[in-house]
């Protein structure tokens, strides 16, 4: 038979057999850990979707702007970090950071394929 331990101490369990750790500070120690790992995932997932929107702010400085990629992920920007999204009737979805949208555009030249985002401003600003 396996020899049950705790999960914060790797003390050997005495008592009840669905006893899970061998002291409230165990068990409170574990919880502060667990909780604190989730804490620092939000703040990583916070910090990139302000970051996009202070990029797409500094440069969608009339409403609507048109700006090649590159220049957005210089600044630190990563599409892959959006609060909410709209499909519109064509069919293209916008994403957006806060109030601030961006589309994903593709131009096309006889030479090559430049990316674009098309960033918008939820309230029209």
């Amino acid at each position: 038979m396996k020899k049950r331990t705790c999960p914060n101490c790797n003390d050997p369990l005495k008592g009840r057999p669905d006893k899970k750790y061998c002291s409230p500070e165990c068990r409170a120690a574990d919880h502060y850990e667990k909780r604190k790992q989730n804490e620092k995932l939000f703040f990583q997932v916070d910090a990139k979707l302000k970051t996009n929107r202070r990029v797409l702010k500094k440069y969608n400085t009339n409403g609507k702007t048109i700006l090649r990629r590159e220049v957005l992920h210089k600044e630190g920007f990563d599409p892959n970090y959006f609060t909410h999204f709209r499909k519109i009737v064509t069919g293209d979805v916008y994403f957006y950071c806060y109030d601030f949208g961006f589309l994903k555009m593709k131009e096309t030249t006889p030479t090559e394929m430049k990316q674009k985002y098309l960033i918008i401003n939820w309230n029209g600003k």
